[in-house]
């Protein structure tokens, strides 16, 4: 929809317009597409049966709210996906600093202009995306930065002190008519959380003693972390009063739904022709899910600081190493397809590292811990893929002391030569990947993929040996 052409007072009204609060523009464009079936938060994973229905009824309900879980839980993905909920343009007068209706101004330089030019009164026109406030907070956030100070240029230019116009608004007023997030709330200094009162019940600001009462159209929504794990300062008991309704996030309860995010937010390309001549890189879907499993055995496991969590983003992260991995070896080895193998997998443990905080008697043991819990979720997807289907004809190629070698140097062709025919190899491909493509060098490096992917499982199911110093892997009987 193109930018309404209506650009004064007159024409608004004569267009039938009609002023609705912030809220009842959210209420009614949700009601609207809960009605059309069509989701109201989308690109939201794993929160459609929890998280997402008390967002919903919250909004419904008119209510400011607080996002309350660990990092990495998508609190912030949510709270922009709300913008989608707001009218596409809206009208303001134009050149107001807080986004004035031109049915009802609120600041004095509006209530002025319309008092002189009445209904010629110009209208612009804001898009949804610009009706978004966010602050992230930390200490040294001011009182002016989310409400307002006098502006000493204003003053130096012959305004008195007390004309209201030597206002310089913050974020919270300027955000008028729209949405107002805060990260991190906790972090905010209590000092400046008292600053936020009249916003949330009165809605109203009040600036160095200013006769100024500004009747903001808001929608306030903040995120936090647990206070029992932050410790670096709580939301003041009056200011959580006023959030009308507290929201608990979670990580993905489902394995399905771990995938399903990671794949959507992954910055790795998927199709097998780029630009460049080269195959963009393709994590196949057993890897996918090794990884998958992988994050959800780091956030379980004992030897892991429970109370911070482990973000989704190390997943991500982690998918985005493993097809730079497979990046890497194709161009050493000249492939004509960047395909992940498992020889690609080890190197998300020295990347996630960092990700994750580990118990104090854990310390020094964090590549161990994460070498463990990697293998682990290899085993488990080997089992989940492969249950009851018999290996032993690609076992049997070791017998006599055959060995085959993989790693950073060894092409998905020159493995697939040192195997040779392989007759489980199309039933491989039918459990790991059916939907795998069916020629060309992507073809060739999917193969190595799922063949690699069995002789590590036959490995850590103790019927194949390994020999591995880190870039080269050796397999054996």
């Amino acid at each position: 929809m193109s930018q309404p052409a209506i650009e004064t007072l007159g024409e608004l009204r004569a267009s039938g317009h009609v002023q609705r609060t912030v809220k009842t523009e959210i209420r009614q464009n949700l009601i609207e597409r809960l009605r059309a079936g069509q989701p109201s938060m989308p690109g939201i994973v794993g929160f459609e049966d929890t998280v997402v229905p008390e967002v919903e009824r919250a909004l419904l309900a008119g209510h400011d709210l607080v996002l309350l879980g660990e990092r990495g839980q998508g609190k912030t993905r949510l709270i922009r996906t709300l913008l989608g909920l707001l009218d596409e343009w809206s009208p303001v007068v134009a050149g107001c600093e807080i986004n004035d209706h031109p049915y009802s101004p609120i600041c004095v330089r509006c209530q002025q202009l319309l008092g002189t030019d009445g209904e010629l009164t110009p209208v612009a026109w804001k898009h949804r995306s610009e009706r978004f406030g966010e602050k992230l907070a930390t200490p040294d956030t001011s009182v002016g930065d989310l409400i307002g100070d006098i502006d000493p240029i204003k003053v130096a230019q012959g305004r008195t002190l007390g004309d209201p116009e030597t206002v310089h608004y913050g974020l919270v007023p300027r955000t008028n008519h729209g949405i107002f997030a805060i990260n991190e709330l906790p972090d905010l200094a209590e000092r400046i959380q008292v600053a936020l009162l009249n916003v949330l019940e009165e809605r109203d600001i009040q600036v160095r003693g200013y006769q100024l009462r500004l009747p903001l159209d808001l929608l306030v929504v903040a995120s936090a972390n647990p206070e029992d794990y932050t410790n670096r300062g709580r939301i003041i008991t009056p200011l959580k009063d006023r959030f009308g309704a507290e929201v608990r996030t979670h990580y993905p309860l489902e394995l399905i739904d771990e995938l399903t995010l990671i794949a959507q937010e992954a910055a790795v390309l998927w199709d097998v022709d780029d630009a460049d001549g080269y195959a963009a890189p393709l994590v196949p879907q057993h890897l996918l899910e090794v990884v998958g499993r992988f994050a959800r055995a780091v956030r379980d496991a004992p030897q892991i600081d429970q109370r911070s969590g482990v973000s989704a983003r190390f997943a991500i992260a982690a998918v985005e190493t493993v097809a730079a991995s497979a990046v890497r070896r194709a161009a050493i080895t000249g492939e004509g397809a960047a395909v992940a193998r498992v020889c690609d997998l080890p190197a998300v443990v020295p990347a996630s590292r960092g990700k994750v905080e580990f118990d104090d008697a854990d310390e020094g043991r964090e590549f161990e811990v994460l070498e463990h819990l990697l293998r682990r979720a290899v085993v488990e997807t080997y089992r989940s893929r492969l249950a009851g289907m018999d290996l032993r004809l690609l076992q049997e190629r070791f017998e006599g002391g055959a060995t085959v070698t993989t790693g950073d140097a060894t092409s998905a062709q020159e493995l697939l030569d040192q195997l040779g025919a392989v007759p489980v190899l199309s039933t491989l491909l039918d459990r790991l990947e059916p939907d795998s493509i069916g020629e060309g060098a992507a073809a060739v490096g999917l193969a190595a993929s799922v063949l690699e992917f069995a002789l590590e499982g036959l490995y850590l199911n103790r019927r194949l040996a390994k020999d591995s110093d880190g870039a080269r892997t050796v397999y054996g009987s």
